[in-house]
């Protein structure tokens, strides 16, 4: 399991426009990396709508945010348009950056076990060290959480 202090684990995936977008063209900013289960759902709707509503705030404070799930491009597609999500998502259907990252896990509901995404999000430094991260993530509040460590950071 990755923890703070770390450097964070590299990784290049495609964006709704199949272009790879990788890590290291990010050097020298903050990253938030915030890993979800699937496009459409209403707590990953809910996640992505609030990042995208602070996007401008995160870029005020040199900051990127980027969502991986295992959905496919046109997946990330149809939900960029519907919400008009501004921030970067990446497509990582063969779970290899989950399991990097050590999110894609042994889950359980109603009974059955199952492997899923464990929804989590990690802040990364310009120079590409974790800083912070959280662990099943429980959606209200989280990106004022981020936004308020990110804060602290720059301070």
């Amino acid at each position: 399991m990755l923890k703070i202090g770390d450097k964070a684990p590299s990784f290049c995936l495609p964006n709704e426009q199949n272009e790879n977008v990788c890590l290291q063209d990010f050097e020298g900013k903050w990253v938030v990396v915030y890993f979800y289960p699937k496009d459409m759902t209403p707590g990953c709707t809910t996640e992505a709508c609030d990042f995208s509503d602070n996007f401008q705030e995160f870029k005020e404070m040199n900051a990127e945010i980027i969502g991986i799930s295992p959905d496919e491009t046109k997946s990330h597609t149809k939900f960029r348009e519907k919400y008009s999500l501004q921030h970067i998502l990446l497509s990582d259907s063969e779970y290899i950056v989950l399991k990097k990252y050590g999110v894609w896990q042994m889950k359980k509901m109603y009974g059955k076990e199952y492997m899923g995404v464990v929804r989590s999000t990690f802040l990364i430094n310009p120079e590409g060290k974790i800083v912070k991260i959280w662990e099943k993530v429980k959606i209200k509040d989280h990106v004022e959480d981020i936004k308020g460590s990110l804060s602290d950071l720059l301070t």
